[in-house]
């Protein structure tokens, strides 16, 4: 098969282990593709698929809880465009993954030969599929993680030039509050409380009418409307990365061995802080309601990486919160613990100095009592 510019990203399910294997050495085999991910419990897959860019899913129809036919149904509801391939040692789903519109079904055991004729097949059809155009509607994706930049599909990103900083502290804080009715002595309070109410008046309608005029290329997707003594911005096919963050978030499965991937992929939507090069004070309260939720998830799976001897992947999440959120005490005691883990003094040495010296510049304080009993446990245990 010749090697596409872009890679096909597949994700394997079967709740057999050695199938699993079986399916992933036969892939492994062939060119142009990437294998996303491997499952074998159905549900961490799903959440998996619906959180990845991913362009065909292998399923086995016989799966724990949930069959692969319904597994399918799930997926297409979110995702219509998925291919699917059902995967099986029993021919008698054939009827039913056909009538899902299935684009193949492989009888098990698959052989080499039978798998590079399907993924022909896809070739196939994606390349027939390319010259159709879509009728779905367009998704503004907005991103509030660190700065506002606008990304169309298949359109460069674009961080908008505002006329003045207020036009865009108006839009920021009306998103913020988007589709929801906010009054306007609100925002000339926010704004501009040092003037004259019929001065600070003009001055809102000024920046509301800059704001319109900023937005107008996205009209379709933001529209701003004055109603009842107040402003709405109304959206419509718009993706926050804050709201799709959470809602993630709020949906993720228990962490283990095949949903930590999930976790990974999660996370890195969270570029930055929420509006963190915006110094606008009522953006803080939303700002640390979500860091820390992003604090306690990092947190939790450095620990789950530590706790499976992963310690490469503990050390990287710890040390990049410590570059995000320099006082937190808990990085870098599970800094300490790990390399106390793999043995190296010199290191855990260095990282009890370094929160010493961060916490007393900043703070004129010491570690709490807990990490420093430790610590002092830990020398005394390596005297």
């Amino acid at each position: 098969m010749d090697r596409s510019e872009k890679l096909t990203r597949i994700v394997i399910v079967d709740d057999e282990e050695l199938a699993l294997d079986y399916m992933k050495r036969l892939l492994g085999k062939l060119q142009g593709i990437h294998i996303a991910g491997a499952f074998t419990n159905p549900f961490v897959a799903k959440d998996y698929i619906l959180l990845d860019d991913i362009d065909l899913a292998f399923l086995d129809v016989r799966l724990p809880e949930i069959s692969g036919i319904e597994l399918a149904h799930q997926i297409l509801e979110h995702k219509p465009h998925i291919q699917i391939v059902f995967v099986t040692a029993y021919d008698k789903y054939a009827i039913q993954a056909f009538e899902l519109n299935a684009l193949d079904y492989l009888l098990k055991p698959v052989t080499t030969e039978r798998l590079i004729k399907t993924m022909n097949r896809i070739l196939k059809r994606n390349d027939q599929a390319a010259s159709i155009p879509e009728d779905q509607p367009s998704l503004l994706h907005l991103q509030v993680f660190q700065h506002v930049v606008f990304t169309l599909p298949d359109q460069q990103p674009t961080v908008l030039q505002w006329r003045t900083k207020k036009a865009q502290e108006l839009f920021l804080y009306l998103l913020q509050n988007h589709d929801q009715w906010v009054r306007k002595s609100v925002l000339i309070e926010l704004l501009w409380p040092e003037y004259e109410e019929d001065k600070a008046y003009s001055l809102l309608y000024t920046a509301a009418y800059y704001l319109r005029k900023t937005i107008a290329p996205y009209h379709s997707f933001l529209d701003i409307s004055n109603t009842n003594g107040g402003y709405i911005l109304h959206t419509q096919n718009v993706l926050l990365d804050t709201e799709r963050w959470e809602s993630l978030l709020a949906s993720a499965p228990q962490m283990n061995k095949e949903s930590i991937h999930y976790y990974v992929k999660m996370m890195e939507l969270y570029k930055g802080d929420y509006l963190q090069e915006y110094d606008f004070w009522w953006v803080e309260s939303e700002r640390q309601r979500l860091h820390k939720m992003w604090l306690s998830t990092s947190l939790k799976m450095a620990e789950w990486y530590r706790g499976n001897a992963q310690p490469e992947e503990a050390i990287s999440i710890y040390e990049g919160i410590c570059s995000r959120h320099p006082q937190a005490e808990e990085a870098y005691w599970g800094l300490m613990k790990t390399y106390a883990d793999l043995n190296k003094k010199n290191l855990v040495n260095k990282w009890y100095d370094l929160l010493s010296s961060v916490l007393w510049e900043e703070l004129h304080e010491k570690p709490n009592e807990q990490i420093t009993n430790w610590f002092i446990e830990w020398q005394m245990a390596h005297a």
